[in-house]
């Protein structure tokens, strides 16, 4: 062992239980009004004294800061210099900012913080922002299809003549209210935090021996905010919103799989999202990283083999059943915490939301947020090969509204195998 291995092995405890720290110098008071009062979220690695919650700030990307620290690229001291990042857009505060259980799994202050945070930060606080707002463009080779068919109208204000839309995009990383979160999936913390800290092979000790500490920042994915249109109208009550929210489905929304519907249902959300911001209104679609129903993109791809592969083929009577065979599960994309960022921006009715998931509709209705129409992707939009999927989610009662007409084509008891694809 060399000079500075053993230097620094003297600094290196290795225990399941560490010690309990005195409470942090700033404390968080989740559901307080003010700011200052409530404090910010700090997971700063640099002075342990000053941490408030359990995790590291930009959860999900932490294991590769540590690679970046551990290969001598990045200084485990640097502190990110804020100058002109604040926000393209306001945002709040809004009442359901501090209403008690309203808003659980984010911070809400998270794009904020140079400005209301800045004391503290000119202090030598390690104070990070978790929500970043800008204004961008997108494009997806859909748009310019759409216009040849007439679908869409470019106006040169939304949409350009190139398919470019113009957008204020918004990135979001997960902070979790530990008691909040327990409320919401109707179990206790303890519960909570034993089972996170269980399952998380014990990442996290401060789970269960820091009960002070109630805000964790899970080292998942977050979500994007794409707002087409007014940006301010997502709070008026007298503007109308079109919505879509989607669940990441990388081989489908990047690669264009067609063994499911997630892109087509993702462009045609954005296409009715355009169209609303053309008349007036604005168009809001929120982009969760919950990849392969959150089970991840390997059980997603086993679970494909399994369908194609089974006797007779893929068939829709067979479709949650293999799923569950390999995860155990049919579905992790619990939607409980989904409306979190429609309280934050202070939306309470949705004119046109664009999915036939009961689970999505059902959980913002849960949380008092109206939805007045909700809108099938169109027959014409859904790939031969996805009908499988239809089939079977219609079968399981997805989707429950009148409104929503789904294709019965294909016979549930008939479908492919593996060597169709």
């Amino acid at each position: 062992m060399t000079r500075n291995e053993q230097a620094d092995a003297k600094h290196i405890v290795l225990t399941s239980h560490p010690p309990r720290r005195a409470n942090s110098a700033i404390p968080l008071n989740w559901d307080e009004a003010d700011p200052i009062k409530r404090g910010p979220v700090i997971g700063t690695l640099t002075k342990p004294g000053d941490r408030n919650v359990i995790g590291s700030h930009s959860g999900g990307y932490a294991i590769y800061r540590a690679l970046a620290v551990a290969a001598g690229t990045l200084d485990p001291d640097h502190k990110a210099d804020l100058t002109n990042t604040s926000p393209t857009n306001k945002i709040g505060p809004h009442p359901q900012w501090s209403e008690p259980g309203r808003i659980v799994s984010l911070d809400p202050w998270g794009h904020m913080v140079a400005d209301v945070f800045g004391d503290l930060i000119a202090q030598g606080i390690d104070i990070r922002p978790s929500i970043a707002i800008t204004k961008a463009r997108i494009n997806m080779p859909e748009f310019p299809e759409a216009t040849k068919t007439g679908r869409l109208v470019p106006d040169g204000k939304v949409l350009q003549d190139n398919g470019d839309v113009n957008v204020t995009k918004v990135a979001i990383e997960p902070i979790w209210h530990l008691p909040g979160i327990a409320a919401r999936f109707d179990i206790t913390e303890n519960e909570l935090r034993r089972k996170l800290f269980e399952h998380t092979g014990g990442m996290f000790p401060e789970l269960v021996t820091r009960p002070d500490l109630k805000v964790f920042l899970p080292p998942i994915g977050g979500m994007t905010v794409y707002v087409i249109g007014k940006f301010e109208g997502l709070a008026d009550p007298s503007t109308k919103v079109a919505c879509r929210v989607h669940d990441e489905c990388n081989g489908s929304d990047v690669f264009g799989s067609d063994i499911c519907t997630c892109r087509p249902y993702l462009a045609h959300g954005i296409e009715e999202c355009i169209k609303m911001a053309q008349s007036g209104g604005t168009g809001l679609v929120v982009y969760n990283r919950k990849e392969g129903r959150a089970l991840g993109e390997v059980t997603k791809f086993l679970v494909y083999n399994a369908r194609k592969r089974q006797k007779g083929g893929d068939t829709a009577d067979k479709y949650f059943e293999r799923t569950e065979c390999v995860a155990g599960v049919q579905d992790m994309r619990f939607q409980e915490l989904m409306p979190d960022v429609f309280h934050w921006l202070d939306i309470r009715r949705i004119d046109r939301f664009m999915s036939m998931s009961d689970l999505k509709h059902d959980a913002l209705v849960r949380q008092g947020i109206e939805i007045i129409e909700r809108v099938p992707i169109p027959d014409e939009l859904i790939p031969s090969d996805a009908q499988v999927e239809m089939d079977a989610k219609k079968a399981a009662g997805y989707f429950t509204d009148d409104s929503v007409s789904m294709p019965t084509e294909l016979d549930a008891t008939k479908g492919r195998n593996l060597d169709d694809y």
